[in-house]
């Protein structure tokens, strides 16, 4: 049943990824961050295929999680490959926006932020910086949505020659949109978690910590309830730091 979810979400997502860029994005020259800015930059100036750049400068990143996180790399690889198949084949979509910038700096972020929010609660991503943020987020306590809005700023403030101030600035409401939207959906492939972790862990095979079980709205203290692996690996996603 989870795999079938996540099939959806990645599909979904794809489809709202390359419908935010096409039919947003594109029509005003506006920049996203991570690799689909990039591969936006590439369409203004090159006239290359986003989605195949996308792929392009992915690899690099993929070949670093591959060595690091053989996991995560092999719940990712499929959602970048999907995505950017979306993002070309959709542009046809280009020709049809008929909205004023700012609405489609915002439209687009949304739509861009629901997508990549809908793959990362199932684990995947659309690849490169995504994938890195993803990556940074499991072995941290800052949240995905936050890393990828970090990134994403770096890349936009980067294109301020090439696209001038004012995309710059509509751009910068675009990844606002893309940040909220991704923390408000990536969660969602989860169940709330039974307990959090408000105590020390200590022992490196078995480790154990005060926990707060929370039900019908009260909290209840426990002296240490044993944490495995197991339960550590699945409560990375997201960026979260719960443990169940």
């Amino acid at each position: 049943m989870y795999w079938l979810a996540k099939t959806a979400a990645i599909l979904a997502g794809s489809l709202l990824v390359a419908v935010g860029v096409n039919l947003f994005l594109v029509p005003h020259q506006l920049m996203d961050g991570g690799m689909i800015g990039i591969g936006l930059l590439a369409t203004y100036y090159l006239k290359l295929p986003a989605g195949l750049v996308m792929i392009l400068v992915s690899i690099p990143v993929y070949l670093v999680v591959f060595f690091r996180d053989r996991r995560l790399f092999y719940h990712s690889f499929h959602g970048m490959l999907i995505s950017s198949f979306f993002i070309d084949i959709l542009s046809v979509m280009r020709e049809w926006n008929h909205w004023t910038t700012a609405t489609s700096a915002v439209t687009g972020g949304v739509l861009i932020g629901t997508g990549i929010g809908l793959m990362l609660a199932y684990e995947t991503n659309t690849g490169g910086t995504d994938l890195l943020a993803q990556f940074l987020a499991r072995r941290s306590r800052i949240p995905v949505a936050l890393l990828i809005f970090f990134i994403d700023g770096l890349i936009v403030v980067s294109s301020l020659q090439a696209i001038g101030a004012e995309r710059t600035l509509f751009s910068f409401l675009t990844i606002s949109a893309v940040a909220a939207a991704t923390h408000l959906l990536c969660g969602i492939g989860r169940t709330g978690p039974p307990y959090t972790v408000v105590g020390p862990l200590r022992n490196s095979s078995l480790k154990a910590g005060r926990v707060v079980f929370r039900k019908g709205g009260t909290a209840k203290r426990q002296a240490a309830v044993p944490i495995t692996s197991r339960n550590r690996e699945q409560g990375k996603g997201c960026g979260k730091m719960w443990r169940k």
